[in-house]
């Protein structure tokens, strides 16, 4: 087992099963906070935090969870640092001079690498107060006590320099699924001549859907929620 995982076959393979892995946390995540354009005043959005945060998810799938983004970034790293050094001087004559590979493709690690960053701050911004520190406010919603996450959210949204820094960050995420998506499937075996370009479609579409998605909540939030 150790040897497969650790060809450049077995390092592609675990990096596409993560990266397929936390597309699937993406859909979640992004449904969850679609709630926070309903018109109830974040009670819809808070019930569905409060349930994330409870034992269960806490303690059983929020470690697999983390797990899944620690693999995804150290096998891109290493990938990326194997084919730097197996092309060499090579990669300036051939890489971004390749007019038919897409730019995301082509850029995957810087992209991986502020996505990164951004999780980072989200991760500061609102996993810590609500799961760590417990910094932000109570609310009780129909006789239940948990913590105000949508105000949290709210408050963080008000500033439109916090907005801009998500909006970035999201085409960053953006532009990074448009050629992990597909490559995906692709390392998995799943993709021919046909299929490649079906697969291209979709992740091109679901990169965007996700992208704006996220994009979309933070400037409603900042334009219309205040």
């Amino acid at each position: 087992m150790s040897t497969i995982f650790g060809s450049s076959i077995g390092r592609k393979l675990l990096m596409s099963l993560s990266g397929l892995f936390l597309v699937t946390f993406l859909i979640i995540h992004l449904s969850i906070n679609l709630l926070l354009l309903v018109p109830d005043g974040g009670q819809m959005f808070n019930v569905a935090a409060n349930f994330m945060a409870m034992p269960l998810i806490k303690y059983g799938l929020q470690p697999v969870l983390a797990l899944g983004f620690i693999v995804h970034i150290v096998y891109a790293a290493i990938i990326t640092l194997q084919n730097n050094k197996a092309r060499g001087s090579a990669k300036y004559a051939s890489g971004n001079n390749t007019k038919d590979v897409m730019w995301a493709s082509k850029n995957m690690f810087v992209l991986g690498l502020t996505v990164t960053a951004f999780l980072i701050v989200h991760l500061v911004d609102y996993w810590i107060p609500l799961q760590i520190t417990h910094g932000a406010e109570s609310i009780t919603i129909d006789g239940v006590q948990m913590h105000n996450a949508y105000a949290l959210v709210n408050a963080a949204f008000s500033e439109a320099w916090r907005v801009a820094l998500y909006v970035v960050g999201s085409l960053g995420l953006t532009i990074h699924l448009t050629h992990g998506f597909w490559s995906a499937f692709q390392t998995l075996g799943l993709s021919n001549s046909i299929w490649r370009c079906r697969w291209t479609v979709a992740g091109i579409a679901f990169a965007w859907i996700v992208g704006l998605g996220f994009a979309a909540i933070a400037i409603l939030q900042f334009a219309f929620f205040q």
